[in-house]
């Protein structure tokens, strides 16, 4: 039996099979940990964004998104750790998985010791960045949890709007300022495995972020490109 953890990390679990999701619910929680539920993808990506989890429970068949697809939203505002949870055996389905952001993946059926000793191992490496953080990019308020951006100015604040490719970059880049996040990295977590040559992708829609986000977009200060390498931020 796992210890119980002295400050209690919330759990979102996603899943659509009711006994399963009851049966992990008990157990969870007579663990020690606080648990969340949702049976639908849209679901959790709204329970997510209400009340941010230390780290999600995912089954890969939900009714209505697939779970790569959630994995791909939540990871637009949040590096919380993902454990997939799926019948699915196939390599190519772990692949997609933990290209899409996932940080383990669970082959059903398994037992609950091992399931928890995972989720704990996976709580232990993420030291991951609060949802909710607002970071500041020139003149620029972007919300992470809210997904929102804002553009201060003296005629007050206006709203930016970011296409999601575009949100999807950003964020990435966020998480790693002052660090070079090399084009493949970018093209493979966006577009998936395979897309290594389509550097075009990504010339395309860093311009649209500096035309959205940058004071000087021809001058970018906090968007930066490393030629033949990648892109940076710096803060």
């Amino acid at each position: 039996m796992s210890s119980t953890p002295s400050d209690p990390a919330r759990v979102l679990i996603v899943e659509d099979e009711p006994s399963l999701l009851r049966a992990l619910r008990i157990d969870l929680r007579a663990r020690g940990y606080e648990v969340t539920t949702a049976s639908a993808g849209e679901e959790a990506l709204v329970e997510a964004a209400r009340r941010p989890p230390d780290v999600v429970l995912l089954d890969l068949r939900l009714p209505d998104l697939d779970g790569i697809e959630v994995i791909y939203e939540f990871r637009t505002w949040s590096t919380a750790p993902i454990v997939v949870l799926s019948g699915r055996v196939g390599t190519a389905d772990k692949i997609d998985a933990l290209n899409a952001g996932a940080d383990d993946y669970v082959t059903k059926p398994f037992s609950i010791d091992e399931l928890v000793a995972r989720l704990q191992a996976a709580l232990r490496r993420e030291c991951h960045q609060p949802a909710g953080t607002i970071v500041r990019l020139g003149r620029c308020q972007i919300d992470l949890a809210a997904r929102s951006v804002t553009r201060l100015s003296a005629a007050g604040p206006e709203t930016v709007h970011l296409t999601r490719t575009e949100w999807k970059i950003l964020v990435i880049l966020l998480h790693s300022p002052g660090h070079l996040v090399t084009s493949s990295r970018l093209l493979a977590a966006i577009w998936g495995p395979g897309a290594e040559n389509n550097g075009h992708y990504l010339r395309f829609h860093i311009a649209g972020l500096r035309r959205k986000l940058e004071d000087d977009p021809p001058r970018p200060r906090h968007l930066l490109t490393e030629p033949g390498m990648g892109y940076r931020y710096m803060p």
